[in-house]
């Protein structure tokens, strides 16, 4: 595959009027990365480390842009949009995909929701406008797992002379060392969660190598992340909204966009992964001939089964997800649709898993090389499992809606 020059890679342009045309622009920007992501994959796989040249193909690609508002400088994606380049970047590679995918799910919940205050998200926005800057939220941790489930982080935030000292262990840190901005949950008097805005390089911060020997994702570079001492001028203190009506009612419609848009970055990224592997399954279908046969295997009644079954499970995730996410262009739907979004993160990342182990089953040894990137595939879509919400959490809500009804 020719890669073009990171130089080259197109840059975020104003939206247009039609949605065929915005779509156009979102092709033009997410394909040439997804060729970048695809060459770097196989060798960031085998030596388990961040692919320096991807990151600097996202930061080069404008991508870091595209959900900052349009009033910021950036593309302003809505969240079918934004489903819509993540499937890309997904079939290219995962783990590269993720590392977009977090900072564009967390530029584009806060610039819809409005949760923080104007003059810190548009520090980051502008820097990832002006240099394609990443950011990423870093809330999970050894004892506290997910934060889905709940439960205070052991992180904590002491107040200091002028703002706050941070300091805590935060893990599954995805991209750590390509991250311009670090978004730190931390516990405050042992009640209150807030967040914190801390640029990288920062003293007292510290990547450690310890994403080593994962299953799946082994490009992501999902370190762990130390803080000890960590100061955070007041500015860059975010603290949770209040309990009172108006700031309840704030705080129902920050937990929709935050919920809508890292599901949504997680189940496009995974769909993109099962329809990688069917693309790769047709191709060495339709390439191999065995010489007892005397055709390619894609004539056989078995193999169009199995395609078929492949395809059904794609087709159906991919409709839940982009029905909901076109819907989501109505604030006040939102709290109503998070229960079929989360339905489609568990549709999309349940097709990955079943999308993979079909095409491993149907091209039989050949999957087990590396000659076909199969295995890598089914590798990196057990991962879509441990995102959050878990199977569980997201069949619940959906069925709570459902006897609602």
């Amino acid at each position: 595959m020719s890669l073009p020059p990171v130089t080259a890679l197109a840059q975020p342009r104003r939206p247009e009027l039609t949605q065929q045309g915005r779509l156009e622009q979102i092709r033009a920007l997410t394909e040439p990365l997804a060729a970048v992501f695809w060459q770097e994959a196989a060798q960031a796989d085998r030596t388990e480390q961040l692919s320096d040249v991807g990151v600097r193909a996202i930061k080069a690609s404008g991508y870091a842009a595209l959900t900052v508002p349009a009033r910021l400088g950036g593309f302003g994606a809505s969240l079918h949009e934004f489903a819509v380049a993540q499937e890309t970047l997904g079939q290219a590679d995962a783990s590269l995909a993720l590392v977009a995918a977090m900072n564009a799910h967390l530029l584009g919940s806060v610039g819809e929701a409005g949760s923080w205050p104007e003059d810190v998200y548009a520090e980051l926005a502008h820097a990832a406008v002006t240099r394609g800057a990443l950011s990423n939220s870093l809330a999970s941790e050894p004892d506290l797992g997910s934060p889905s489930r709940g439960g205070l982080p052991s992180t904590r935030a002491v107040r200091v002379s002028g703002g706050w000292q941070v300091t805590g262990l935060k893990t599954w840190s995805t991209g750590s060392r390509a991250l311009d901005f670090l978004v730190v949950t931390a516990a405050v008097d042992g009640q209150q969660v807030w967040r914190f805005v801390i640029p990288a390089g920062t003293p007292g911060v510290e990547v450690l190598p310890t994403w080593k020997g994962s299953l799946g994702l082994r490009g992501s570079g999902s370190d762990d992340v130390q803080f000890t001492d960590v100061f955070v001028p007041d500015s860059h203190a975010l603290p949770p909204v209040g309990p009172l009506s108006a700031a309840a009612q704030a705080s129902l419609a920050i937990q929709a966009s935050s919920g809508g848009w890292f599901w949504t970055a997680v189940a496009a990224t995974y769909l993109g992964v099962g329809q990688s592997a069917l693309n790769t399954f047709v191709r060495y279908a339709n390439e191999r001939v065995p010489t007892a046969l005397g055709e390619p295997i894609a004539t056989l009644p078995k193999v169009q089964q199995a395609a078929g079954q492949m395809g059904l499970e794609l087709l159906s995730a991919r409709a839940l997800l982009h029905s909901v996410t076109r819907a989501w262009t109505v604030p006040e739907a939102r709290p109503g649709l998070l229960p079929r979004l989360a339905a489609a993160k568990t549709l999309c990342t349940n097709a990955a898993v079943n999308v993979t182990d079909l095409a491993l089953r149907a091209a039989g040894g050949a999957a087990l090389t590396a000659g076909l990137p199969l295995e890598r595939s089914f590798r990196d879509a057990r991962a879509g499992l441990t995102h959050p919400p878990g199977d569980d959490a997201a069949l619940g809500m959906l069925g709570k809606q459902m006897l609602e009804l």
